[in-house]
């Protein structure tokens, strides 16, 4: 495996963070900053710089490189594979009427099954249903098929996100990587390191991902009485406290992060599914526990590997960043320390992460964790 990684800050020429080398047709991950990919001939421009490339843009709330997180900037990592193959497949939740299930299914249908190992998928995080999306990708495979991954972030804004395949970058794309070969070894992992507290309420009313009422109230008031003068900053201060969520029909409990709000309705819209019934808490965290809990997921990634890892993708929510804050780097010095200097980082803080949880095979979307996924030739 070759890689080049190279970043460009606002206004400023592309830096090399891995040195310049010529690769055979590499698979190019472009994640950036969202106005910095509307500029007019960004393709084109990443074009010029790898002509045989397979480049994949996604917009992100800040990029994971080899030695840092980069933000309002653009950071491409080129890989060139020498003993496996990838495959790139598009979809586009606009084109299917933003039926988040029909879009993941067919996404995933479209690759030849026979010796596909793994899929990592780059997708828009504006419109799409996350919770059936993963769905939809689960069900259309039956071979213990990995698939891990995130949704496209606009850092706090959340006013549209972008992503694309060899053409410039544009709304409500999404794009697969599937990759193919007998020697690949993958391996993944998640953690989060947030903690519920407070009452755990039931979910009384909700309908797909908006959430209407908990114990018979208005969620949208209960939110805000917890929130006190946080309040006037939703929704971006309620990435501070994301819900618990715990249905009788799953396993093991997952966190779901507030993305909006509706005043008229009174209801908060999630990053995923929120079922009836289900038993809710707010939750809370720090940076110790942030930059913890990705230490132990890049332990669990490396737990049962015979090979130690070339490349590493990264997804982390955007939730933990603005926890983070001017610490951002520390989750990431984390998973290095673990895994090694000599593999590749890549990667992007996202509007969600897609993951099975570890030692499952269905992915799941999942809000404020940090997802590990680990690929060796």
């Amino acid at each position: 495996m070759k890689t080049v990684q190279l970043v460009k800050h606002k206004n400023k020429n592309w830096e090399y963070v891995i040195e310049k080398q010529p690769l055979i047709e590499p698979l190019v991950l472009v994640f950036g900053n969202r106005f910095m990919l509307e500029e007019d001939g960004i393709y084109e421009e990443i074009k010029q710089l790898f002509p045989e490339g397979h480049i994949v843009f996604g917009s992100a709330c800040a990029e994971i490189s080899s030695n840092t997180v980069n933000e309002e900037s653009v950071t491409i990592t080129a890989i060139e594979f020498e003993k496996s193959n990838f495959l790139i497949k598009t979809s586009n939740v606009l084109n299917a009427d933003l039926d988040s299930f029909k879009t993941g299914n067919e996404l995933i249908k479209q690759f030849p099954q026979e010796g596909l190992k793994y899929v990592f998928v780059v997708s828009e995080g504006s419109f799409i249903n996350g919770s059936q999306l993963t769905k939809g990708m689960s069900s259309s495979t039956v071979d213990n098929l990995v698939i891990t991954g995130g949704l496209c972030g606009d850092d706090a804004r959340f006013e549209k996100t972008l992503a694309a395949y060899n053409e410039n970058p544009k709304e409500g794309e999404l794009v697969a990587v599937g990759f193919y070969g007998d020697s690949l070894e993958i391996s993944f992992s998640i953690h989060g390191g947030w903690t519920p507290f407070g009452p755990e309420r039931i979910v009384t009313k909700s309908e797909g991902n908006i959430l209407y009422e908990l114990d018979g109230l208005p969620a949208l008031d209960l939110y805000k009485n917890y929130l006190g003068d946080k309040a006037k900053d939703l929704p971006g201060s309620a990435l501070l406290y994301p819900l618990n969520v715990t249905s009788s029909d799953e396993e093991q409990s997952i966190v779901r992060s507030i993305l909006n709000i509706n005043e008229e309705e009174n209801a908060v819209i999630l990053a995923g599914d929120i079922k009836e019934n289900s038993k809710v808490q707010l939750m809370m965290t720090n940076v110790d526990n942030i930059a913890n809990a990705s230490e132990r997921a890049a332990k669990q990634a490396l737990e049962y590997r015979k090979n130690k890892p070339e490349l590493a993708l990264l997804v982390s929510c955007i939730g933990r960043k603005l926890v983070l804050d001017q610490r951002v780097e520390e989750e990431i010095e984390e998973v290095i320390e673990v895994i090694g200097k000599d593999s590749v980082i890549s990667g992007f803080y996202s509007y969600g992460e897609i993951a099975p949880f570890h030692g499952e095979v269905a992915c799941q979307l999942h809000n404020q964790t940090m997802t590990i996924t680990l690929i060796s030739e």
